[in-house]
């Protein structure tokens, strides 16, 4: 009898024990909160980046303005007027929010740059699991992929304008993510149907896409990095000037010269910019391209010589004095040699012609 009494204390013990409740109720799905009706790319992209972190891969999104609803989710994103990380509450519309991912920048967060911010590094490591990245390449990758991708987001969803306020732009460009995302909300003369199904399809979008361009910036432009890297310590073994930098392959290098050179000149503001770099191209000659002003820019920091422009084969190794010439672009921002001796050539003469 009293062995009886024992066994069955023990077993009353454990079932009432803190810790076995909690881990019956840990396997509960947790659940995140964001608003109901029209939906933007900020949360649609700050939802999908939780779900790839294994706290929230199986959480359910609850769509509702109702404060008591939203008390009880797990974490909540665009809504409810709180940002407070320790709480899980993550809004950015509430009167004196005025957070940054870093001192680097001067855009305001929307919820996808605090998910980002607070979650980004789980978020990429979660992606790239299967691939050999180290921490200093997350460290790197996590500053990139900000300004590269959720900036952007930010940026609109708080309509910071890229442009001053005075410059009209050149043309209409309607096909960014958030655009997107925004023609998934029901036109203004057709009924809303099933809101939570159109949120969803948002989510699916952009974790996509940023998904791709975690991939692409682990897989390809990291491994570009390295190769400008090189070419940028050798830039004096190519020219004496060192504004020249020559790649043995061809990579993604505009973003990289950019901040190898900021780095750069931090630490020496007098040295010399790159003005041309050299790679071979697919069909095994090679070309000579001018570096722009800044990533993305279409404007040239010393555009190939004018007398040069538009001609092409042997028109253009007489008018240059380079052999085995083949063209020069129009604009001057890129031209092509058959051989790496021949770009070369033409790349240091560009150096002293207008």
């Amino acid at each position: 009898m009293l062995s009886f009494r024992l066994a069955k204390s023990t077993v009353r013990s454990v079932l009432l024990q803190p810790l076995h409740r909690n881990k019956l109720f840990s396997t509960m799905p947790k659940t995140i909160g964001t608003h109901s009706g029209a939906f933007h790319c900020d949360e649609a992209l700050a939802c999908s980046m939780l779900r790839r972190l294994d706290d929230y891969k199986d959480s359910k999104i609850v769509r509702s303005r109702d404060p008591t609803t939203l008390d009880s989710c797990d974490i909540v994103v665009d809504v409810g007027g709180v940002y407070d990380h320790e709480s899980r509450r993550y809004d950015h519309h509430q009167r004196g929010f005025d957070e940054q991912f870093s001192s680097d920048f001067k855009t305001k967060l929307s919820s996808a740059g605090l998910i980002y911010k607070h979650y980004g590094k789980q978020v990429i490591r979660a992606i790239l699991k299967d691939e050999q990245i180290g921490e200093s390449e997350v460290d790197i990758l996590f500053k990139n992929l900000y300004e590269s991708f959720v900036e952007g987001i930010d940026g609109v969803d708080n309509g910071v304008s890229r442009y001053p306020e005075d410059v009209q732009p050149a043309y209409k460009e309607s096909t960014s993510l958030s655009a997107r995302v925004g023609r998934l909300n029901p036109w203004w003369n057709e009924p809303e149907g099933d809101m939570d199904a159109r949120f969803a399809k948002a989510m699916e979008m952009t974790g996509e896409e940023f998904h791709e361009r975690v991939r692409y910036f682990a897989l390809a432009w990291l491994p570009g990095r390295k190769i400008v890297e090189q070419g940028f310590k050798s830039r004096f073994d190519i020219d004496p000037s060192g504004q020249i930098v020559l790649f043995e392959q061809i990579c993604p290098w505009k973003d990289h010269i950019d901040i190898i050179e900021g780095e750069m000149l931090q630490k020496d503001p007098e040295a010399a910019k790159i003005l041309y770099v050299l790679y071979p191209d697919t069909s095994s000659a090679w070309r000579v391209q001018a570096v722009p002003e800044r990533p993305g820019s279409f404007k040239s920091r010393r555009p190939l010589p004018e007398a040069w422009r538009g001609l092409r084969d042997e028109a253009l190794s007489e008018r240059s004095g380079v052999d085995g010439c083949i063209f020069i672009h129009q604009s001057g921002f890129i031209g092509g040699n058959k051989t790496r001796d021949g770009a070369l050539e033409l790349a240091r003469k560009s150096l002293t012609m207008d």
